[in-house]
């Protein structure tokens, strides 16, 4: 059972599931590229439960390690602190951000199998990459709730799902299993399960500000595993070479 989570990336993704682990009883050490100083703010926000260290001492201090950070960062992680960990990934390729990446245009390695291939020693489990962080907030229920809300995870690993998926219960969350990595496709953009059906509408063409401001104002819709299931098998492999951020500018 997960005690402790670590977080590498404590941007906007990273900050709402610690305050969803802190809330829920976990412990939390985040880290970011910048240095731990500079997460005091964020640290004292969340309390006790949440302290700030480096990228290596969240790996080898936690049972699972969230991992949100852009591709262009993954050469940065702690390979070493993080083998053995089960590793949720958080990442979506976006040419236009991360550059333009061959093994992902054609094909050959989803997202997360690219990261899976940089921690050859880890666990990898794709998981809240379609969700933005309000409704990682909003929508986290009670077990069984009639309105409870799921989450798509996919990994190469049994136990990596398994222990991911225990993690997301704790957390408010059911989870759905889409297969292994070479299946986490069906969660990235421009898929019917990404983003949207938690925000309840199809995002509009604004710039980021517009965006960010359209996105708070959203009310979340709760999305429960049938109908993820559902999406998930209506899914259609998407041409990774184009995928867009989702504002412009």
């Amino acid at each position: 059972m997960t005690r402790t989570l670590g977080i590498i990336g404590s941007g906007n993704i990273g900050a709402a599931v610690a305050r969803t682990a802190v809330d829920a009883g976990l412990d939390v050490v985040l880290s970011n590229s910048r240095g731990p100083e500079t997460l005091a703010g964020l640290v004292a926000e969340l309390g006790p439960l949440a302290r700030a260290a480096t990228a290596a001492e969240a790996a080898l201090t936690a049972d699972v390690v969230l991992v949100s950070v852009p591709l262009a960062a993954f050469d940065k992680l702690p390979v070493e602190a993080l083998a053995g960990k089960t590793v949720l990934d958080t990442a979506n390729y976006y040419p236009q951000r991360d550059g333009r990446l061959p093994e992902l245009d054609d094909r050959a390695l989803t997202c997360s199998g690219l990261l899976q291939r940089h921690l050859p020693g880890a666990r990898v489990v794709k998981a809240f990459n379609n969700i933005t962080p309000r409704p990682i907030l909003d929508l986290r229920r009670r077990a069984g709730a009639e309105d409870r809300s799921a989450l798509p995870i996919a990994g190469d690993s049994d136990a990596a799902k398994a222990e991911a998926a225990d993690l997301l219960d704790v957390l408010g969350f059911d989870a759905v299993d889409v297969g292994a990595l070479a299946d986490s496709w069906r969660s990235e953009p421009h898929t019917p399960v990404y983003v949207t059906p938690y925000l309840g509408g199809e995002i509009p063409a604004l710039d980021l500000a517009g965006f960010l401001a359209w996105m708070d104002e959203r009310i979340s819709v709760p999305v429960g595993a049938k109908e993820i299931t559902e999406l998930i098998e209506s899914a259609q492999r998407q041409d990774p070479a184009a995928t867009r951020l989702p504002f412009t500018g």
